[in-house]
């Protein structure tokens, strides 16, 4: 050995602290957890928080409702999964739980990840020309016009889609017949179109919208001149979703709907033979709404797959038929006009539920949709969440990466279960259309919407931005405002925020901002709590919160309304007194924040963690003279 030689190991030698044991035990350190253990650990926690009474199991009690007659644990393990994740298949094959397909959609026009869809509907045909051209050029791979009245119009169709190379960009139009006809005047014996488009038909959503019966009886003479690749017919559940349902009745209306277009496409008509039933199911797809809710977006977009692959076992179809073609929309029903940058991230969450759930079509509303049409920022905003998602994110380059996992194949075969049940009651009523005419549909929707609302107003379910963390400040950008392109008459639409926001709008227009005074008791270590909770609840409806120790700074608040913010203890020692002071220095009604047992002398009403929020602003609005 030369005197530059070192004895080091060889190339192919491990030091001995690196090798790798040939049984490898993570936890081999620790004593074996069993979910008896977890219990335990959880009923101590659940105590000292003061649940004295606890049910049998103690995780009934963290149980969630997340859709109607479904629900979530805190904790699944391969128990509750059973055999569900070998059931479900793979990518690409029945029941196509996984996926309706198993790589690249073939039909898509799209080499990877999913088809990147956005939404136009601006009336001036320039605008949305310039708008089509900065999407297609930055990301975008397929448009959605929405044509008729208040929006694209029909008759320059030809002109808004005048510099868009068909053979690369699929096209979807929104707009009943008229919106069908146009797009096919265009394409009509083109054979060099990009498949993935869709003429868009739905006239059972009309009917829900609008409340008036609608002809099915054209749709096969439809589907024959629509082209190569094309779908006619779209059965979109956002309807359904609009009105208040949850992913359980969006789901059941969706196979209700599914099934009355095939009868209707395959039915013979006008003397001719409806369409063979695997032509039929190529003329659908199916699109649903993408909440922020990421867990139960990705289980029921599975979850339909599943059930829609069952109708076409039923119906006959081939296994190669079967798939079901999903196009996912970010919800409205989440979407905010306050603190609208909010819905940046909402969107961002839905669109990867969608892309994990195996969405084909995923369209993000931009974040101003709410206010009126979107300008180039929003719209930017739209398309980027997707490229981040699929070229920074990688997202799409796994198939159904929640697919195994204990908690989203439970809540997968329960939202399936479920929307089964709806789905056979609407059938046993008579099909979607008596279903919808009986008002069987209304009535489910507006149950289930009076729950939601019900933990909206108790805050329970918190919107960021507006019943949480509102900024009282904040100024919103101007928007050019957007017809009302939808039918009235039939389902109602809403939106999570509407009623804080109607309060917000109400306090605005007051001719003077109205005022709550917190009076803060003890030191500040002690109501700061209280006082934020305060704070948060009264700036919710519009209402600003100054705050002074006790009675201080009551007269010059500029109210006639107060709150008391302290401890139980603070409470017990001083609140009835600090009332007391409080209306001889002018108040007319005094709140307190908590709710003391036994109550306070003189206090008039109390705001605490799970009380009707909505119910207390509506109050305090009336009792400092702010009206509608």
């Amino acid at each position: 050995m030369s005197a530059t030689d070192t004895a080091t190991p060889g190339e192919d030698e491990v030091p001995a602290e690196h090798a790798v044991p040939d049984q490898l035990s993570l936890a081999g350190g620790f004593a074996a957890a069993d979910r008896d253990a977890w219990r335990a650990l959880v009923a101590g926690v659940l105590r000292k928080a003061g649940r004295e009474e606890l049910p049998d199991p103690v995780e009934e009690a963290l149980r969630r409702t997340v859709a109607t007659g479904v629900t979530v644990a805190p904790l699944y393990d391969a128990d509750d999964a059973g055999d569900l994740p070998a059931a479900v298949g793979v990518p690409g094959l029945p029941p196509f739980v996984r996926g309706a397909r198993a790589g690249a959609a073939p039909d898509s026009g799209v080499p990877a990840g999913w088809d990147v869809r956005q939404r136009h509907a601006h009336p001036d045909v320039a605008v949305t020309r310039e708008a089509i051209a900065a999407d297609l050029e930055n990301g975008v791979t397929s448009l959605w016009l929405v044509v008729g009245e208040g929006a694209v119009p029909a008759g320059s169709l030809g002109d808004v889609l005048a510099d868009v190379y068909l053979d690369l960009a699929p096209v979807a139009v929104s707009g009943g017949l008229p919106a069908a006809e146009a797009l096919l005047s265009l394409v009509e014996g083109r054979t060099d179109l990009a498949p993935g488009g869709s003429l868009g038909l739905d006239p059972l959503g009309v009917h829900a919208a609008s409340g008036e019966e609608q002809d099915l009886t054209g749709l096969a003479g439809v589907a024959r001149r629509a082209p190569a690749g094309w779908r006619t017919v779209v059965v979109d559940a956002t309807v359904y979703a609009d009105a208040g349902a949850t992913a359980v009745e969006e789901l059941g209306c969706s196979l209700a709907a599914g099934v009355a277009y095939l009868r209707a496409l395959t039915d013979p008509a006008d003397g001719r033979q409806g369409l063979p039933v695997d032509e039929a199911f190529g003329a659908l797809e199916f699109r649903y709404s993408a909440s922020a809710d990421q867990f139960t977006t990705i289980a029921a977009l599975r979850a339909a797959r599943r059930l829609w692959d069952r109708v076409g076992e039923v119906s006959g179809a081939s296994p190669e038929a079967r798939g079901q073609r999903q196009h996912a929309v970010t919800s409205s029903v989440m979407t905010t006009k306050r603190d609208p940058w909010v819905n940046m991230l909402r969107t961002t969450v839905a669109c990867f539920a969608a892309g994990v759930g195996g969405a084909d079509v995923v369209t993000v509303q931009p974040f101003d949709a709410a206010l009126g049409l979107p300008d180039a920022f929003s719209r930017r905003i739209a398309r980027n969440t997707q490229n981040l998602l699929v070229e920074e994110g990688h997202l799409a380059r796994v198939l159904d990466p929640a697919g195994g996992s204990w908690y989203v194949e439970s809540l997968t075969e329960d939202l399936a279960q479920a929307a089964w049940a709806w789905f056979t009651e609407i059938e046993r009523g008579g099909g979607l259309v008596a279903a919808l005419s009986s008002g069987l549909v209304r009535d489910r929707l507006a149950t289930a919407w009076d729950a939601r609302a019900r933990r909206l107003a108790t805050r329970a379910d918190a919107i960021t931005g507006v019943s949480e963390f509102p900024n009282p400040a904040e100024k919103l950008p101007a928007r050019q405002p957007a017809a009302d392109l939808h039918p009235t008459g039939g389902l109602p639409r809403v939106r999570a925020a509407q009623e804080y926001e109607e309060l917000r709008d109400r306090a605005d227009a007051a001719p003077r901002r109205p005022r709550v005074h917190l009076a803060t008791l003890g030191p500040v270590a002690r109501h700061t709590a209280r006082t934020t909770f305060a704070a948060n609840l009264f700036q919710a409806g519009g209402v600003e919160t100054p705050t002074g120790d006790g009675a201080s700074g009551f007269a010059d608040a500029g109210t006639t309304v107060a709150c008391i913010c302290g401890t139980d203890g603070d409470y017990a020692e001083s609140a009835a007194a600090l009332a007391a002071e409080l209306r001889a220095a002018g108040a007319t009604h005094v709140w307190l924040a908590g709710k003391p047992s036994p109550e306070v002398d003189g206090v008039d009403g109390y705001v605490y963690a799970g009380c009707d929020a909505l119910a207390a602003l509506r109050t305090v609005h009336e009792q400092l003279g702010v009206t509608a």
